[in-house]
């Protein structure tokens, strides 16, 4: 039997946008069931690959637009935040409406601190500038200032007039230390208008006094290598005029007129009793060293620099009057002189402010002294035994003693406060050369005082 097919199209009025057209199979007989199968495969391979299945279609009026949208599984709510400040409630109990109470007090888990009392000690002082230094100065300050630059000026002149003379250029290094010394004292007394130089404070806690023990470490320094300075180039000179041979560098030193020598011999005289007499250089630095042989002299002599300064400008000013034989060793054997009393006040003057850098002390007699005044201290009655002692110069004007003793038992506080008069006095006038004997070191005691349990 044959398969008779009709295959109407049904066309609608408004056809759906993208619909196939419908297939009708008429009289359809069950033999042909393989055939009908394989049509009905076609006809639908064809509908899914259809663009409109595939794309979808705008125009449908089933899509809702609510199944484009897409699920939001959280529920965000706009929330306004208050622009009025935040009240901390802390330390306050709810119901209580003052919080310093009598109620809320006794309630408060966060206590508030206590009051502190201001500090003792500034954390720091302002450090001054250089205008604020040049508006601070005196008008004797800044004549001061000037002189020291007119010693430098003196001593430059002295060193290009020292040619032709071993002695006169070591005079010259005898005079740029007095000029560095007298720029060292118009710089201190400039920063002594400041707070600053001498108020203690917990940055500074003895003031910037110690910038000047460094200044004088640096001058001590200064005159150690200009004493090896010295000591090498009269060496140098020695050899080349010994022996044949002659030198490999040409050394030509003529010898200084009459004149020359006297006017380098008057400028170091002038320079060295001005600058000790208005501006006291080396005064501290005298103090410290302490030499002993030069203190039956007046007050500038008894300085070992102002010493040599004029000595030897007098000594060379008479040079001229001599043979050239006699002028050649006599100029290298003061040159000589001069090196050697350079490198051994460098020395002192080193090792000196060495001890006060280090924080120990070097004073009267040494550690002899201080042995002697320990041992005074523990013969008072009223302490046993010293435990622990340590004595220490700050500066050229102070030094700290820190004493621990043991006392008996059974002192009273006023008797222990007169132990600690006794005890401060003693150190002050056996280290300190006492307030009436001229001394400008004061001394700081700190006594610590431990009963004795088995007394």
């Amino acid at each position: 039997m044959e398969l008779l097919e009709d295959v109407h199209l049904l066309n609608q009025s408004r056809p759906r946008a993208g619909a196939l057209p419908t297939l009708v199979f008429d009289d359809i007989d069950s033999g042909t069931e393989e055939g009908r199968e394989l049509s009905l495969r076609d006809l639908e391979a064809r509908r899914l690959l259809s663009p409109s299945y595939i794309m979808g279609s705008e125009s449908d009026p089933a899509e809702s637009p609510a199944t484009n949208a897409p699920h939001n599984p959280f529920n965000f709510q706009t929330q306004v935040i208050s622009t009025s400040p935040v009240k901390s409630n802390i330390g306050q109990r709810r119901g209580h409406r003052y919080k310093h109470s009598s109620i809320s007090a006794q309630h408060q888990i966060f206590q508030e601190p206590p009051p502190r009392p201001p500090p003792v000690l500034p954390a720091s002082l302002p450090m001054p500038t250089i205008s604020e230094a040049w508006k601070s100065m005196e008008k004797d300050q800044r004549a001061r200032l000037y002189w020291s630059l007119c010693h430098l000026i003196v001593a430059i002149y002295i060193f290009f007039k020292s040619e032709g003379s071993l002695s006169a250029m070591a005079l010259s290094h005898l005079v740029f230390f007095d000029a560095g010394s007298a720029a060292v004292c118009v710089v201190v007394e400039v920063l002594g208008n400041f707070e600053v130089w001498r108020r203690s404070s917990i940055r500074h806690p003895f003031g910037l006094e110690r910038v000047e023990v460094l200044a004088g470490f640096a001058l001590s320094i200064f005159l150690l290598f200009g004493g090896f300075d010295l000591v090498s180039h009269n060496l140098k000179h020695l050899l080349e005029t010994l022996g044949d041979h002659e030198a490999h560098h040409e050394h030509v030193h003529e010898r200084v007129s009459a004149g020359s020598i006297d006017l380098v011999s008057a400028a170091a005289i002038v320079s060295t009793l001005v600058s000790a007499y208005g501006l006291r250089n080396h005064s501290r630095i005298a103090k410290v060293m302490r030499v002993s042989y030069l203190a039956p002299l007046p007050s500038i002599l008894s300085n070992p620099f102002h010493f040599l300064t004029l000595f030897f400008s007098a000594v060379i000013a008479l040079l001229p009057l001599l043979s050239i034989s006699l002028f050649t060793w006599l100029d290298r054997l003061i040159c000589a002189v001069i090196a050697l009393a350079m490198f051994g006040l460098g020395m002192r003057i080193v090792i000196a402010q060495g001890l006060m850098l280090l924080m120990s002390y070097g004073g009267t007699n040494g550690h002899d002294g201080v042995t002697s005044v320990l041992k005074e201290v523990e013969s008072d009655t009223a302490i046993i035994r010293v435990e622990e002692s340590q004595l220490w110069q700050v500066h050229y004007g102070l030094c700290m003693a820190n004493l621990k003793v043991r006392v008996a038992r059974g002192h009273d506080e006023v008797s222990l406060s007169k132990l600690r008069n006794r005890v401060s006095a003693l150190i002050q006038n056996r280290l300190g050369e006492g307030y009436g004997v001229g001394g400008n070191i004061r001394w700081e005691v700190t006594l610590q005082i431990i009963p004795d349990m088995d007394s």
